[in-house]
């Protein structure tokens, strides 16, 4: 049963870094403690209150990342999660799915709304994503860890703004555009790759610019 909060504490999250260190690549562990480390700094300009369960939600967020698909399938059998039929085109957004449902069952002391749906979310996103599910999707987009092109691109056009010193109408209108970029990005690199992109993808894209636009 998934809980409705959760009070993690520094020690919890000390154990969970100690725990999933060992059931990953060193690659992905590196990124996933830089994960951690930039959804804390963004916690900071936007959601103090939520800084533990978000940092939980980055050392999840990977936890079946390097599973096969045959695994992958496997696990959406197991937790009853629907696969539609084109969904096997785009096998990079099952760990998501598959992460948040191994949360309830593997690790139920993070097993919160807050978490598992901030994993859920951070691959596609979706329409109306909470901020918390914004948060993470950012942090894995421009960790200190990502040196593809394009998250250095994004890594420097949110921090060069310097937030910090907006106000809090501007600063959610940056975190915005922001993500409007990433999501562009996506959907450019998938097009560049004749890849299938996610509704989820499109409708998170369009609910954005409908909310910049209402600010």
């Amino acid at each position: 049963m998934m809980m409705n909060d959760a009070h993690i504490t520094l020690e919890m999250l000390d154990e969970l870094r100690a725990s999933i260190q060992n059931s990953m690549s060193p690659k992905r562990y590196i990124h996933t403690c830089a994960v951690e480390g930039m959804v804390a700094r963004l916690c900071e300009l936007f959601c103090p209150e939520c800084t533990t369960e978000l940092r939980a939600a980055a050392l999840l967020h990977d936890i079946t990342k390097e599973e096969s698909l045959e695994k992958q399938l496997q696990l959406c059998r197991e937790f009853d999660i629907i696969v539609q039929s084109g969904d096997v085109l785009a096998p990079k957004t099952f760990h998501a799915k598959t992460a948040a449902a191994l949360i309830v069952r593997e690790y139920p002391a993070f097993a919160s709304e807050a978490v598992v749906s901030a994993v859920r979310w951070h691959t596609t996103g979706h329409a109306d994503m909470t901020l918390g599910e914004q948060l993470l999707y950012l942090a894995d987009y421009i960790d200190d860890s990502r040196m593809f092109p394009d998250c250095v691109r994004l890594r420097n056009y949110f921090w060069r703004a310097d937030p910090g010193a907006m106000d809090e109408s501007a600063r959610i209108a940056h975190l915005y555009d922001t993500l409007i970029m990433s999501f562009d990005m996506t959907m450019r690199h998938l097009l560049d790759e004749n890849a299938t992109i996610s509704l989820d993808t499109i409708l998170a894209r369009n609910a954005l610019i409908e909310k910049k636009a209402g600010l």
